[in-house]
């Protein structure tokens, strides 16, 4: 079974970026879909984006533009390159492989 592990998560002013790390446990050859999520406090999950096997990725409307997914097959990782941080972009990130779930990396933005 593949374990997604996040990493990369901090503190950034507004403005700045971050790179967040998936690195499954196992190979994800087979995995169609891997997809980053989020959740503000108080707020629901809500979806970022997502790349498929073919190299595609898809992305929400509040982050298109600056949030870019990209995937190391040889390492069984994704990963999810943010720049011009908003405030409003503070949540726990999250990686999902197929139907797994990371336990999360907290990002904060400040003003």
């Amino acid at each position: 079974q593949v374990q997604p592990v996040e990493s990369g998560g901090g503190l950034v002013q507004a403005g700045g970026s971050l790179r967040l790390s998936c690195e499954a446990s196992a190979s994800t050859y087979s995995v169609n879909a891997m997809g980053w999520y989020r959740q503000a406090p108080g707020q629901e999950r809500e979806w970022v984006g997502r790349i498929i096997s073919s190299g595609a990725t898809m992305y929400a409307d509040s982050v298109r533009g600056r949030f870019t997914i990209s995937r190391d097959k040889f390492k069984n990782t994704i990963y999810l390159q943010m720049n011009n941080l908003k405030p409003e972009d503070t949540a726990v990130y999250y990686c999902k492989v197929g139907d797994i779930w990371g336990q999360g990396t907290q990002v904060t933005v400040s003003s």
